[in-house]
């Protein structure tokens, strides 16, 4: 008897269901549109709406990747440019800095005043302790061992051994065995300058403790160490204190940056040696035969 009830129901309610549909279709909505396809479209038209907007956000998002895709190419292009242009910017300081040193080369083979040959800096020593330079002239050149190597800046050091017809070995003057005859150019007081120290790599050497020595005195060759010509740059004083003997303790600074030098010019004369001092010359012995005559009388 409950099922008979139930199905009566059901059939019911599904008579209601389509009698309702049969009248929407019938009743017209304000647009005069039946109200069932006036629903049936506003329905529609919001599930358009979201599937309009949802394909416009995935487009938006695509070209966004694709406008960020042609951003970095973009960019990997003009890194790859820059990289190009800091190496030809490094190739042209290059250049300029070859140029400025053999400028300052061809004014020092101007003011030397001996024979000089410009070589340029092909080498160096693989071992630190050695500080030796490899240049590309040699005896075909006129070269010889303890010849003067010079800089635009200053004192290099000198021709080490004997060089090979287009190759010679160079110590430079920081080294620990080189060494150079030196003067103040204020006050005209002699020394040696000495290589093999740290910071700065130059020693005054034989300075008196009463010495008047400044800090930025500037120290040049004097000449007499028969090695390098007179009255070239070797450094200023960078400090300089009494020491507990006779002798100051003063450092030089160099005037030639060392880890950087491209073009030097070899000096192809020695300076003469220094004129001795009259009282050192020994007086010559009288002749024999006079000698013996003074003697007997």
């Amino acid at each position: 008897m409950l099922a008979i009830h139930r199905r009566t129901l059901s059939l019911l309610l599904v008579i209601s269901v389509g009698h309702v549909l049969l009248i929407s279709v019938q009743v017209q909505s304000k647009s005069g549109l039946p109200l069932l396809e006036s629903a049936s479209f506003g329905v529609f038209s919001e599930v358009q709406h979201g599937s309009t907007s949802l394909v416009d956000v995935l487009a938006s998002i695509w070209r966004r990747y694709l406008a960020l895709g042609g951003v970095a190419r973009q960019n990997e292009a003009l890194q790859a440019e820059v990289v190009e242009l800091e190496g030809a910017l490094a190739s042209e300081r290059a250049v300029a800095g070859q140029a400025r040193a053999l400028e300052g080369l061809l004014h020092l083979q101007q003011t030397v005043g001996t024979r000089t040959v410009a070589a340029r800096v092909i080498a160096g020593s693989p071992a630190p302790e050695s500080l030796t330079l490899t240049i590309d002239r040699g005896s075909a050149d006129g070269l010889a061992d303890s010849m003067a190597v010079l800089a635009p800046t200053g004192v290099v050091g000198r021709v080490v051994g004997d060089p090979a017809p287009h190759l010679a070995q160079v110590q430079l003057l920081i080294g620990r065995t080189a060494a150079a005859g030196a003067y103040l150019e204020r006050s005209g007081i002699g020394g040696v300058v000495a290589g093999g120290y740290a910071n700065p790599p130059l020693q005054m050497l034989y300075l008196p403790s009463s010495a008047d020595v400044e800090v930025g005195d500037r120290v040049l060759t004097s000449g007499q160490d028969s090695l390098f010509p007179r009255g070239f740059l070797i450094g200023t004083v960078d400090r300089t204190e009494r020491g507990a003997g006779l002798y100051r303790t003063t450092m030089i600074r160099p005037a030639v940056d060392f880890s950087h030098i491209d073009v030097v010019l070899v000096s192809l004369e020695r300076p003469a040696p220094p004129p001795v001092a009259p009282e050192a010359i020994p007086a010559p012995a009288p002749p024999a035969g006079r000698g013996r005559g003074r003697g007997g009388l």
